[in-house]
């Protein structure tokens, strides 16, 4: 990982490169004005064209350095002729695009920049891929169990400390309440907030609060991968499927195990999409139901599915109603998207319904 000392000496060496263009150090860092300091001045030319712009240098690229960088460099008084210039480690697609939006020039250590210099040229080069991957500094905690202190926040955006964050998280784990795995620690939930709030999906001041409910979802999709699964047994029951429901949580209780249906059998609670007669269900141990059901094991025409996973997250928020638990609305969302094409678009539905909670629960 290169440090700011690092990108300087590239700068001074002659060793910042984009051909065609032309990099030449000016200064390095000095007075802006009383307030304000800036990295170096730099002479960037193309042919007869050439262009002075005030740098501002970083050695990170995590969204929210990115995003205090831009922001510095457009609430800065410039002097005449001069234009703002970020230079990073990696500059993404999105981030690229950014700066072409707000008419801020970017280069990046790995070949990636937008240069705009009016009246002289624009340059927009893009697809150099990352050399630095560290530069993100960021944990992936879409994933795995720490994805609930994302999902948490999409069940209620605003809390007043940490703590009570990681309260809602064991309080809605399932798994926990009936003692099969143990309470996520205060650490990883900090850890966890640290990257959200580096996303700028959270922020802080008086309280903490989820502030782009849509990116969190996105990074929630892009990182999902199905529940790990020890055994899936297809049976036939000779029940309505009410009655079912029934004799299910009958037997959750009594051997104190924990079930839950699928995301995708829980889509009717959300939306009108029908999934099939057959009910899918995650459970801890499937031997116990098996022993205490009026099963036959069968392929042909089964309409009980028993799931043996100790996934924390497919039983995450799992929801009471109607006699029986239902996957949360977040985890029936993960679970189409993961599908084809038409449990997408009926994703898209679901969605929908948890923006809208979102957007409830703030205005409450």
């Amino acid at each position: 990982m290169p440090t700011e000392i690092d990108m300087m000496e590239q700068l001074q060496n002659g060793k910042l490169l984009i051909p065609p263009l032309s990099i030449r150090l000016l200064r390095d860092q000095s007075s802006l004005n009383k307030n304000r300091y800036f990295d170096a001045v730099v002479e960037i030319s193309w042919m007869d064209n050439t262009a002075k712009f005030i740098v501002e240098l970083k050695s990170i690229s995590t969204p929210i350095v990115f995003q205090n960088a831009l922001n510095s460099l457009k609430s800065s008084s410039l002097p005449l002729g001069y234009l703002p210039l970020l230079i990073v480690p990696f500059l993404s697609e999105q981030q690229l695009k950014e700066l072409e939006h707000q008419g801020i020039s970017g280069i990046d250590l790995c070949g990636n920049c937008v240069l705009i210099a009016p009246g002289k040229y624009a340059v927009l080069r893009s697809g150099a891929r990352n050399r630095f991957p560290s530069s993100a500094l960021i944990k992936n905690i879409y994933r795995k169990n720490s994805s609930m202190v994302g999902r948490v926040f999409l069940t209620r955006p605003t809390y007043n400390k940490v703590q009570d964050i990681s309260a809602e998280i064991n309080q809605r784990n399932m798994l926990v309440r009936y003692g099969v795995k143990k309470p996520m620690s205060l650490s990883t939930v900090s850890k966890s907030l640290k990257t959200l709030e580096s996303d700028l999906i959270i922020g802080r001041n008086t309280d903490i609060r989820l502030l782009q409910a849509d990116k969190l979802l996105l990074k929630l999709t892009e990182n999902y991968f199905p529940p790990e699964t020890k055994t899936i047994i297809r049976l036939k029951i000779p029940h309505s499927r009410n009655t079912i429901m029934g004799l299910l949580l009958k037997q959750s209780q009594k051997l104190n195990l924990p079930v839950t249906a699928t995301g995708t059998s829980s889509t009717s609670q959300y939306t009108v999409m029908q999934r099939g007669d057959m009910l899918s269900v995650y459970c801890t141990d499937v031997n116990p139901f098996m022993k205490s059901l009026p099963v036959s094991q069968t392929d042909r025409f089964p309409n009980l599915e028993l799931i043996e996973t100790k996934d924390e997250r497919v039983f995450f928020d799992a929801r009471d109603e109607q006699s029986f638990r239902w996957a949360s609305p977040i985890q029936v969302y993960l679970e189409l998207m993961d599908g084809d094409k038409r449990d997408q678009e009926t994703a898209e539905q679901i969605k929908s319904f948890i923006l809208m909670n979102c957007q409830q629960e703030v205005q409450e």
